[in-house]
């Protein structure tokens, strides 16, 4: 079996300028092109997506005076996924006077990632990273503070100062609160056109540029067009290819798997993230995953019993039969180690027998010490929301039993190859947040998630994507052209052939079979055997599916059952692609983990002379051979090294 792709053209980021890196960001700035404030009102603008990069970028954009028109599948901005996120966001602000600063950052998201990721892209994501805290609290965001009244931080995985800030466990759901007001103002004002529990089924694309979109009233079932001079897609990440993972239910890849399938480039999509700190799975039953926050890790001690096979309940074990591992194999970092390499951590004491809970699939997270350092009372105001759900979940109450935790999926570092500009290869087509690939290479920090989207949103996209509307005529589509019509058509064919299949299978079936060969074959450790296994089985089961998919009900009214079945398609294409990306990069790094790659003490070991690049992928048509076209990575200011915690 052949790898199953051909080589194409190698990829440039030409919107990045040259020069200082501390420069580049002002440089580009001013270079750009501007709008004046009445020819602003001119333009039309479409948002897929309401969190915290859609809804900050709707806000800022309707602002300045753009006409936004603005989309999600949700009843409100308010339930995208973004509120979701517990445990803070990152800034080089230096509060704590512990040696942070925009380089540190800078370095520390380089290094995290594993060197897979863009210099020019994170060095301009640590300059801006000060000013969103700024404009957050002028927002009312209530971050925790300290004492005196100032902002308080704490750390989190991968870096060696506290430079996150949080409002307890609630962080995701403050700043979307945030972004959400500035949304809705603009809303009341006239200049933002929301369409709430509508999702987009197609890009239009007209003369090679992105002109709107098709989508499709969840409700209603009616199919409509919107056109506008610009898409801007800020539609989260693809982790429930998994079907496990920590993400909402509704959260999927069909936007960014539609505009790829218009031309978009779709960039490292093996490059999947594994949270360490997640409820274990307990059975068949379940739908989705819970996540504990990183925060946790702050205080909580990650312990399993030293002796395989243990199954004493944890008081039983005594201080010298406990192997806090972490602390034991990464002394310098301890349990604040990357995600990645927490996760493998756990993986290899579970394989080893030592892991705890049902199946051994879990070890324990444990804040005895820190009670009886700080009392219950400082742990409950840090982290009281994250006990108390842990133990509605559980029945187990965390202030008296360890909590017991194992890796799971959470979020993904591909999506959408962008420019400097976040602009696609697609002529107006933008990506922002998880949907794009940009800043975290092959491994994200936790608390850097909410920092990309915000500053996509709050203030690189308003910049760059004046620079194009500035210096593009860009006449009125109409809406009888051609590519409309075909786009239209599309949509309207692909949901009456999942309509008519009515098959003996449901939608459910074949995406928690498809979940569970990813998992096996494309999860925390990856093979060559166990890739080309997955390859094989991905198209027989896409023929599956479209022969046996049972989805009941009609087009013309609410079905989620129709929602779900068009997800899934896409997620049996998408998946092939991710699969075949993880086999032909014939190396570890981050969250991508080859077993035929690794260093003599089970870390990833990375091959900088042949995949020091992005990997870009060009679709083909489905069962076809995509084309890969390779960015190549340089690095001026932080030289790969093989990443060290210890």
């Amino acid at each position: 079996m052949t790898l199953g792709y051909t080589t194409g053209t190698p990829l440039s980021d030409t919107a990045a300028p040259s020069g200082p890196i501390e420069e580049r960001w002002d440089e580009r700035r001013f270079a750009a092109k501007l709008v004046n404030p009445a020819n602003r009102r001119k333009h039309r603008v479409i948002v897929v997506g309401t969190g915290l990069a859609g809804g900050s970028a709707g806000a800022t954009l309707a602002e300045q005076g753009y006409h936004v028109v603005q989309f999600c599948f949700q009843d409100s901005p308010r339930r995208a996924h973004s509120v979701a996120a517990q445990g803070g966001i990152n800034a080089a602000k230096n509060y704590r006077n512990d040696g942070d600063s925009v380089r540190r950052l800078f370095y520390d998201t380089v290094k995290g990632g594993d060197f897979r990721s863009r210099e020019s892209n994170v060095y301009r994501l640590a300059q801006v990273s000060t000013q969103i805290i700024d404009q957050c609290v002028a927002q009312g965001v209530p971050f925790a503070r300290e004492y005196g009244g100032l902002l308080d931080n704490r750390s989190f995985g991968g870096v060696q100062v506290s430079r996150t800030f949080y409002a307890r466990g609630q962080t995701g759901q403050q700043l979307l609160l945030g972004a959400y007001q500035a949304l809705s103002r603009q809303i009341d004002a006239g200049n933002v056109e929301l369409h709430a529990r509508t999702e987009m089924l197609d890009l239009i694309v007209v003369d090679g540029r992105a002109r709107g979109i098709v989508a499709r009233d969840l409700v209603t079932g009616e199919v409509t067009t919107h056109l506008a001079d610009a898409v801007v897609l800020a539609t989260g990440g693809y982790g429930n290819v998994f079907y496990l993972s920590t993400n909402a239910k509704g959260s999927n890849a069909s936007a960014i798997w539609r505009a790829h399938r218009r031309g978009a480039f779709l960039a490292n999509p093996c490059f999947t993230q594994i949270h360490p700190t997640c409820i274990p799975r307990t059975g068949e039953h379940q739908g989705k995953l819970t996540l504990m926050s990183e925060s946790l890790r702050n205080d909580g001690r990650i312990w399993v019993p030293a002796a395989q096979g243990d199954t004493r309940s944890p008081e039983q074990i005594p201080e010298d039969e406990r192997d806090y591992y972490l602390e034991r194999l990464y002394p310098s970092f301890g349990n604040l180690v990357p995600r990645d390499i927490a996760s493998r951590a756990a993986k290899n004491q579970c394989d080893e027998g030592r892991g705890v809970g049902p199946g051994g699939l879990g070890v324990y997270l444990d804040f005895r010490d820190a009670i009886a350092r700080m009392g219950r009372a400082a742990i409950e105001e840090k982290y009281g929301n994250l006990f108390d759900m842990y133990q509605r979940i559980t029945a187990e109450n965390p202030y008296e039993v360890p909590m017991r935790i194992y890796p799971a999926i959470h979020y993904t570092m591909g999506g959408l190859w962008v420019d400097y500009d976040l602009q696609s290869n697609v002529p107006g087509l933008y990506v922002i947040g998880e949907a794009n690939f940009s800043d975290h290479g092959a491994n994200r920090l936790g608390a850097s998630a909410l920092m990309q989207g915000l500053a996509d949103g709050y203030f690189v996209l308003p910049a760059t994507l004046a620079d194009y509307l500035a210096r593009h005529s860009l006449e009125p589509v109409d809406p009888g052209h051609e590519a409309v019509r075909a786009a239209e058509s599309e949509v309207g064919d692909r949901l009456a052939r999942l309509l008519a299949v009515r098959g003996t299978r449901t939608v459910d079936s074949f995406h928690r079979e498809l979940g569970t060969l990813l998992w096996d074959h494309c999860g925390m450790a990856r093979t060559e055997s166990g890739l080309r296994k997955a390859l094989e089985r991905i198209p027989r089961l896409r023929e599956e599916f479209w022969r046996e998919v049972l989805v009941p009900g009609t087009g013309e009214q609410l079905n989620q059952e129709l929602e779900k079945a068009n997800r899934v398609a896409d997620f049996l294409e998408f998946a092939e692609l991710m699969v075949l990306d993880a086999l032909v990069r014939e190396e570890s790094c981050g969250g991508h983990f080859r077993e035929e790659s690794q260093t003599p003490d089970g870390e990833a070991r990375r091959d900088d002379e042949r995949f020091s690049y992005v990997s870009a992928w060009e679709y083909t048509g489905v069962g076809e051979e995509p084309v890969l076209h390779a960015e190549a990575l340089e690095f001026d200011y932080v030289h790969p090294v093989q990443r060290s915690y210890a």
